[in-house]
């Protein structure tokens, strides 16, 4: 295999808390809420899918399925499908829904798994190129700088700049493209078995991680060299 295609939510990154997310976004607000209101919003958020990259809804709401379905084809399909999200969910200020969506974006709501920046060093010093392939609605670069990881990026693709949705192979055919790799080749890494899958279609060998906790995930990343000549 000589190149990498990485996902970034829940494979090279995991988002904050859903609590942690709330209270970021109300400190960012100035509004305060009794500490076990907090934790029942939380909860109901959480329940209700709406913080990007973290949970997936219990329900999406009938008026919500279509744009859920397509939601990461545009920056206003996305938001329009998260606040919408958030919005089943009672706050004290409506404006919070936009200031949560917001928060989801910063760079600190964001920590890369443990061993993200070894892997793609050692890929960077084996001079594979990587690529990213994202179902996103907005630009994760900002996160990748701010942690010290986009140095090692050779290209970023990404749905919403497409118009086009993993597993639709394009969009990894793109990402090769961009790389002057052979999808025969190429290694697919990410922790959607649907979405990141669709490489197989190309003939990428695809490796699956674990969507979980940065800290319950150590190593995931590190057999990725093995397949890596």
């Amino acid at each position: 295999m000589t190149a990498v295609l990485f996902d970034f939510s829940g494979t090279l990154f995991r988002v904050e808390s859903t609590e942690s997310w709330l209270r970021g976004a109300l400190d960012e607000a100035g509004v305060r809420l009794p500490e076990a209101e907090v934790v029942s919003v939380a909860k109901a958020l959480e329940e209700a899918g709406a913080l990007p990259g973290g949970a997936p809804p219990l329900r999406v709401p009938e008026e919500l399925i279509e744009v859920w379905q397509i939601r990461d084809r545009s920056a206003e399909l996305h938001r329009a499908a998260y606040t919408g999200l958030s919005r089943q969910v009672p706050l004290p200020d409506a404006a919070l829904h936009d200031v949560l969506y917001d928060r989801h974006m910063a760079p600190a709501a964001w920590r890369p798994y443990p061993d993200a920046a070894e892997v793609l060093r050692e890929l960077r010093e084996r001079s594979v190129p990587v690529g990213v392939v994202s179902n996103i609605g907005w630009d994760p670069r900002p996160v990748f700088r701010a942690h010290g990881l986009d140095r090692w990026i050779d290209t970023y693709v990404l749905s919403y700049e497409h118009g086009v949705q993993k597993p639709d192979p394009a969009l990894f055919a793109v990402a090769c493209e961009a790389l002057g790799a052979d999808p025969r080749k190429t290694v697919m890494v990410g922790d959607d078995r649907r979405a990141d899958g669709g490489a197989a279609v190309l003939g990428c060998r695809v490796h699956f991680v674990d969507h979980l906790p940065a800290a319950e995930r150590p190593d995931a990343l590190r057999p990725v060299l093995d397949l890596v000549d």
